[in-house]
């Protein structure tokens, strides 16, 4: 039977090519996402799959949403926790709810969708979770302490989830992607974009596909060995 992946974020950017990588790779796809309805109808058309809306941050939502795809596809096996979102601001300017977007989003999701999945994985003795973070949560960034706090947070979440479920043939992992080359990264200033190139070894922004190549690579059979992994995927720019 072919497994069932949810990609949360999954229509656009980094999210879009890790939708399309895991359905070339052969899994029926559930692609969530927030609030872009033109994204996510060209995503359903061009790639043949559903497309479901809800809050990731909100755990009732969740488990709806979840409810809905394992009675439409099947129970997930492989879950992407891709969504997030920025509230960029010195911590002397943020307001509360900066913090509360971001870390309800980029952090508590991953809480709310591997709390609804986890035990069905246990009972089948198979999961993969690949959790998405950031090279500003392993180095900081200034402007960002919510977001590097939540993408920090991810990688510590996943360390100890991945021993919780060793033994029960459950892997997961974190990929802290660099700068990438999505609608979020050519929003940044030309100038500052330029500064920011300028610290990657490799002269470049990442490509959404590379990305997605890792995120396909620990899907699959190939990685059953690895657990409890960061794979830095940022051009050299930090060196963990």
């Amino acid at each position: 039977m072919t497994s069932v992946a949810l990609v949360t974020g999954g229509t656009r950017g980094i999210g879009r090519a890790i939708t399309e990588r895991l359905v070339r790779d052969g899994f029926k796809v559930a692609a969530n996402y927030a609030g872009n309805e033109e994204a996510a109808a060209s995503c359903s058309k061009e790639l043949g799959i559903s497309c479901y809306k809800w809050d990731v941050g909100d755990y009732d939502a969740c488990a709806a949403g979840i409810e809905r795809i394992s009675g439409e596809l099947g129970p997930i096996e492989i879950l992407v926790n891709n969504a997030g979102v920025t509230r960029d601001a010195t911590l002397h300017r943020m307001t509360r709810q900066q913090w509360d977007d971001v870390i309800r989003i980029d952090l508590t999701s991953a809480f709310n969708l591997c709390r609804l999945t986890i035990e069905g994985m246990r009972e089948r003795n198979y999961g993969r979770v690949i959790n998405i973070s950031s090279v500003n949560g392993q180095k900081g960034q200034i402007g960002q302490v919510n977001y590097s706090a939540a993408k920090a947070g991810l990688i510590g979440f996943t360390k100890a989830l991945a021993q919780e479920n060793a033994k029960k043939g459950i892997t997961v992992n974190v990929i802290c992607p660099g700068y990438i080359d999505t609608e979020m990264v050519q929003a940044v200033p030309e100038k500052v974009l330029e500064g920011i190139i300028a610290t990657i070894p490799v002269g470049r922004l990442g490509k959404a596909e590379e990305i997605a190549a890792c995120v396909s690579f620990l899907a699959g059979p190939g990685s059953a060995f690895i657990t409890g992994a960061t794979l830095t995927a940022n051009g050299g720019q930090y060196i963990a």
